[in-house]
């Protein structure tokens, strides 16, 4: 049982997942939530989270053992295919069900994002359009987010423009490090395509945009928080990128991107919390 329940926590994309969550948490507190719906917030983006990365280990079971995906629990045996289908199940059962007790308009966003992040795991992952998902599933959080305020007012298109074009920058990040082992399973999604230095650049180029617009989109002049902030989205990927070529080096799976970009989102969110100028 033990093994069983390690091998979920494995499964889900724990750092993704407990990143996006913060950052769900810290939003939810930047535009006033109270602290009972600081935590319907965060259980909610916690179940969908789960949901996905469950759902994708369970999707890429057997690519994950064609290539030897010795980090994967269900390709070692440490959770078996059914946990992992009746996890997930209920994790997206009740993304929806916990987003209602904000109000309707909050769910049916909190269900976008879902779907949208299910539709990338199947069948969406092997097109050219798989960025799509991670720029709808990204700019529907912080839809959600403000939502799921009392009167539910309509989110500030800065906001969601800046998120989803965090989600597609990490979109490429995170398929950085699997290029050559989707190509060998047949993945032909649009960083496959791009290749590794377009898939590099466009990831840089999507962070920068977003930090950019989450500097300049709120009223009034950008703070020097939020300037340190754009420096940071510089900066921060950089070393991210040389941390992955040493790991690459020395024959280590290159998360490091990846990485870069949950940091920057939250210097990004605790900045713009910090200055009140979220809604």
């Amino acid at each position: 049982m033990s093994m069983s329940v390690l091998g979920l926590l494995r499964a889900s994309h724990p750092e993704p997942a407990a990143a996006v969550t913060v950052v769900a948490a810290l939003l939810a507190r930047g535009v006033g939530h109270d602290p009972a719906r600081i935590t319907v917030v965060a259980l909610t983006v916690l179940a969908s989270q789960l949901a996905v990365g469950w759902s994708n280990d369970l999707i890429d079971a057997d690519r994950d053992a064609t290539v030897g995906r010795t980090d994967k629990p269900v390709t070692t045996g440490a959770v078996s295919r059914r946990a992992l289908a009746r996890a997930t199940v209920p994790a997206a059962v009740a993304t929806p069900l916990l987003a209602l007790v904000t109000g309707p308009a909050a769910a049916l966003c909190a269900t976008l994002g879902l779907v949208s992040a299910l539709l990338y795991n199947w069948p969406l992952k092997s097109t050219a359009v798989s960025v799509l998902p991670y720029a709808v599933s990204f700019g529907a959080l912080p839809a959600f987010v403000v939502l799921a305020l009392p009167g539910a007012p309509a989110p500030p298109v800065w906001l969601v423009a800046a998120a989803a074009l965090l989600g597609a920058g990490a979109h490429f990040a995170n398929v950085l490090p699997d290029l050559a082992d989707d190509a060998r399973t047949g993945v032909r999604g649009l960083p496959h395509r791009l290749g590794p230095a377009g898939s590099r650049a466009a990831a840089a180029g999507l962070l920068l945009a977003a930090t950019v617009v989450l500097v300049l989109g709120p009223p009034g002049p950008p703070s020097w928080a939020g300037l340190s902030a754009v420096a940071a989205a510089v900066g921060v990927p950089a070393v991210g990128w040389y941390a992955g070529r040493t790991a690459a080096g020395a024959g280590v799976r290159q998360v490091a991107a990846f990485r870069a970009v949950l940091v920057v989102a939250l210097i990004d969110v605790v900045l713009l919390v910090a200055s009140g100028r979220v809604v």
